[in-house]
């Protein structure tokens, strides 16, 4: 893939489509290809991250471990990004991720990350924004589960 087609890409997800092309470039340069294989893990729960996630193409699943075993707890997949709360709260990671196919990735290191959302604010409030929408679904599942008699 050319440095304008990972540019075009990276304008298509939410997180970016108000940033300049030349910052673009900049973080598509800069930024690290990682491929995964069908049933690879990407990161484990508890683990800390060093880098964040763009995915190109391909499908994995987000798994909780609870005291009943693994959860599955949502499915990921093109223009997605993960793995951003461990690099931006310095916390382990919450969850772990295992594709479901084949997966082209662009790793995001965490002083990128950084520099890009103290450069452009609006990339601050789309995070938020992300973040806001997965806590409400969390909530509302922990809610289904809850009142089915199925407590956490």
């Amino acid at each position: 893939m050319s440095l304008a087609e990972e540019v075009e890409l990276l304008r298509r997800i939410p997180l970016f489509s108000n940033v300049e092309t030349s910052k673009l470039k900049l973080l598509a340069f800069t930024s690290e290809r990682v491929l995964f294989h069908a049933g690879d893990v990407m990161f484990k729960q508890n683990e800390f991250g060093t880098c964040a996630y763009i995915i190109i193409s391909g499908e994995a699943d987000v798994i909780v471990e609870t005291p009943a075993g693994p959860l599955t707890v949502a499915k990921v997949g093109k223009n997605d990004f993960i793995g951003e709360i461990a690099i931006l709260c310095d916390v382990p990671r919450t969850a772990t991720v295992r594709t479901r196919t084949e997966m082209t990735t662009l790793c995001i290191s965490k002083d990128l990350f950084f520099r890009m959302i103290t450069e452009f604010p609006q990339m601050a409030v789309e995070i938020m924004r992300v973040l806001a929408q997965r806590l409400e679904n969390t909530t509302r599942q922990l809610r289904e589960a809850v009142s089915h008699g199925n407590p956490a």
